[in-house]
């Protein structure tokens, strides 16, 4: 192989290099955007529904207005359901948890509840809400 193919295969790479990186980059702002500015999970739901229904159907504005308040009532409902369900897998693994903790040594139990710690931070940071009288981890 030659001094110039090899070069030619060198910024070839490196152009996909960054247009990966750009591209992960773009991905990541906007995810993070989206998680940090954006509008409540509910609303979401219901402008998304909202939105599908009235291009597909292509729904009259006087259906649209019937229609609105079935959208915002079936988006709470949605949302009272991902709430709950939630609050039953972070129960669930709180369980799992404690039953562990038993068989655990004094590290391991300390290393678990700071697992605990970081997932319940991570899980307030994607807007799920904990049952405040549900279990607490160990």
């Amino acid at each position: 192989m030659n001094a110039s193919l090899k070069g030619k295969l060198v910024v070839g790479f490196l152009l996909v290099f960054v247009a990966g990186a750009m591209t992960g980059s773009f991905v990541g702002a906007s995810h993070a955007r989206h998680l940090l500015l954006g509008q409540p999970h509910q609303r979401v739901l219901a402008e998304r529904m909202r939105s599908q229904l009235r291009s597909q159907l292509k729904l009259t504005p006087e259906q649209m207005d019937k229609a609105s308040a079935i959208f915002d009532r079936t988006a709470g409902q949605l949302e009272a359901i991902r709430t709950e369900t939630a609050g039953r897998v972070h129960e669930t693994i709180a369980e799992v948890h404690r039953q562990l903790a038993s068989d655990l040594t004094p590290e391991q139990r300390a290393k678990l509840k700071e697992i605990d710690r970081r997932q319940k931070h991570t899980s307030e940071g994607e807007g799920f809400r904990q049952n405040p009288g549900g279990p607490q981890p160990p």
